[in-house]
C-alpha cells in the first residue's frame, strides 16, 4: 500500500510540476488533496497502517535480537538489552520516534 500511495504522490507532482495548465489546477489539485487528507476513512486507514507497522516492527526487532543475541558487537548488544529493559517495565513506547495511537 505504501509503494502505491508514493507511486500515486510522485504521478501527482509530476503533473503538477510539468502541466502548462497553471495556478487554477494546481490549486484544484492541492484542494481535491487536501479534502482527501481531511477524509476520516482515509485518517482512519492510515493510523492502522501506522499501527500494524509499529507493531510488525517490533516483532521482527524481537525475532531478529534473539537469533542474533551474542553474534553482536558489544555496543549494539547493549543497546538491544536496553531496549529489551525498557520493553519489560511495560513503558510500551516504541523506538521508531512514534506513539501509539
Amino acid at each position: 500500500m505504501r509503494y502505491r500511495l508514493t507511486f500515486v504522490a510522485g504521478l501527482v507532482l509530476g503533473y503538477v510540476l510539468g502541466t502548462r495548465a497553471g495556478r487554477e489546477r494546481y490549486e484544484q489539485l492541492k484542494k481535491t488533496a487536501r479534502l482527501v487528507a481531511q477524509n476520516p476513512a482515509v485518517r482512519n486507514t492510515a493510523e492502522t497502517a501506522a499501527q500494524q507497522g509499529r507493531e510488525i516492527a517490533g516483532k521482527a526487532f524481537h525475532a531478529v535480537s534473539d537469533k542474533v543475541g551474542d553474534r553482536m558487537p558489544d555496543s549494539v548488544a547493549g543497546r538491544v538489552r536496553s531496549l529489551r529493559e525498557r520493553n519489560a517495565n511495560g513503558t510500551g513506547e516504541d523506538d521508531w520516534g512514534t506513539s501509539n495511537t
